[in-house]
């Protein structure tokens, strides 16, 4: 007992709550906006639903390993979120502006130059991410926060963040530096176990060729 108390005081304890009169102006956002706000690691998305909420799609582990619903329905800290990320548990849920920017500065519909697709109609955005509260299949890199909004508004699942992390990973591993450190790899365990048989030179000649080709 005693140490699920601890473990959910470790996963609900947030950061000093903010004053009433937050550095967020809430006349600024209009219902069906796309929020934007850097977190630690990536950047987080959100639809503003009116009235200082805001629907959003977060990793938390909390749910997990508790049934407490005010304990849940909580800010989701960085603890609970990055463990939420390992254990793929997430749901879509609705927190106030303050609590989903997380202390951060708020971009507000910066996706639309990016994307190609023109947005859909604001009540259409808000009726989307209403529709979709609830828990989640969450994945790191195919259905995160920024999948959800990016249906919500635009229509389509896709993922900036991913598609340049996916993008980075290929330019690292399919390289010929990439290719060259394999294949001095597989040289030096052949010497370290003093032989070269065909189930230690085939794997060096084929995984060195297939990064080759691919860089």
């Amino acid at each position: 007992m005693f140490l699920y108390q601890l473990l959910t005081f470790f996963f609900v304890a947030s950061k000093k709550e903010e004053e009433e009169d937050s550095k967020y102006d809430l006349s600024l956002y209009k219902r069906g906006d796309l929020l934007e706000v850097p977190r630690t690691l990536f950047t987080h998305f959100g639809i503003y639903l009116g009235d200082n909420r805001v629907a959003h799609l977060i990793p938390d582990i909390l749910p997990v390993i508790s049934k407490n619903k005010s304990a849940i329905a909580k800010m989701v800290t960085n603890n609970r979120l990055v463990l939420g990320v390992i254990a793929k548990a997430a749901s879509v849920r609705v927190d106030s502006v303050v609590d989903f920017a997380y202390g951060s500065e708020i971009l507000i519909n910066h996706m639309d130059n990016v994307c190609s697709q023109p947005p859909l109609d604001s009540d259409e955005v808000a009726r989307r991410a209403e529709k979709l509260l609830g828990s989640v299949n969450y994945s790191l890199l195919w259905y995160n926060c920024e999948h959800y909004v990016m249906y919500c508004r635009y229509g389509m699942a896709i993922s900036y963040q991913t598609y340049q992390f996916c993008t980075a990973v290929r330019k690292i591993f399919c390289s010929r530096m990439c290719s060259y450190l394999t294949a001095l790899c597989g040289v030096g365990i052949m010497l370290y176990l003093g032989c070269a048989t065909p189930l230690t030179v085939l794997p060096t000649v084929l995984i060195s060729f297939t990064i080759w080709m691919a860089a």
